[in-house]
């Protein structure tokens, strides 16, 4: 009778056992999208299912698990017979990603304005000053993870985790983006457009924070090299002297 209670573990483990491989897809799902958002993975790399479990010790089904929700997310692209690659955004793409990006960000910090706190006024300032610090000492992957998680942060202080998600997943894509399109918007120029767009949530002027956000998008998309200059073929080709 004493030993009957020994059965319980094996279904105890069973019920973790999900829970594990859940956690253990979301772990690697946010480690590659961290990668491509402090542009430590470059469009177009290869994504070895083998490298990636033994980096994190799992089986290559979850590993699969994980790179079939980056390409939902359109972070990644899988290619029959070939594998999983870093994902290319065309020009058209791109232009359409910031387009929502105005259309949804503008909205946002409009409604935001109408109802955020002193509190939450601080916090963004808090946020600023990281920025702020990360640009000044040069910390590359640490300002541009602050520089996007800014636009995350308002999303939050409305208390709509939908639309952290939807802003999350833009961002991630913009990212990839301007390392594609190598984006001529500097750092310390996104900084101070926050730095703006928060002093108009702090007047509480929601008409400024929109047009500033708008005009903040447009800028990064502006900087991008989305117009790439057709080549002079016969110049290109032809022999030097």
């Amino acid at each position: 009778m004493a030993k009957k209670p020994a059965a319980n573990p094996r279904p105890a483990e069973a019920k973790r056992a999900p829970r594990t491989e859940v956690s253990a897809t979301d772990q690697i799902t946010e480690s590659i999208t961290g990668a491509i958002v402090e542009r430590r993975l470059m469009p177009g790399t290869r994504l070895v299912e083998q490298q990636i479990a033994d980096v994190f010790s799992v089986s290559r089904t979850i590993v699969r698990q994980a790179l079939n929700q980056l390409s939902r997310d359109r972070l990644v692209t899988l290619e029959p017979a070939r594998g999983a690659f870093v994902a290319m955004p065309s020009i058209d793409e791109a232009r359409q990603v910031f387009q929502v990006r105005r259309l949804v960000e503008g909205g946002m910090v409009r409604q935001l304005a109408a109802q955020v706190s002193d509190a939450q006024i601080a916090e963004l300032r808090m946020h600023l000053k990281e920025e702020r610090q990360a640009v000044v000492r040069s910390d590359v992957p640490g300002r541009t993870r602050l520089l996007a998680d800014f636009h995350v942060v308002l999303a939050r202080l409305l208390g709509n985790e939908v639309l952290a998600e939807m802003i999350a997943d833009l961002l991630s894509r913009s990212q990839l983006i301007a390392l594609m399109y190598q984006s001529g918007h500097s750092a310390e120029h996104s900084q101070a457009e926050h730095v703006d767009i928060v002093e108009a949530l702090a007047r509480r002027d929601g008409r400024a924070a929109s047009r500033l956000m708008e005009q903040h998008i447009t800028s990064v998309e502006r900087n991008l090299q989305l117009d790439p200059r057709t080549p002079d073929l016969a110049a290109v080709l032809r022999r030097r002297a």
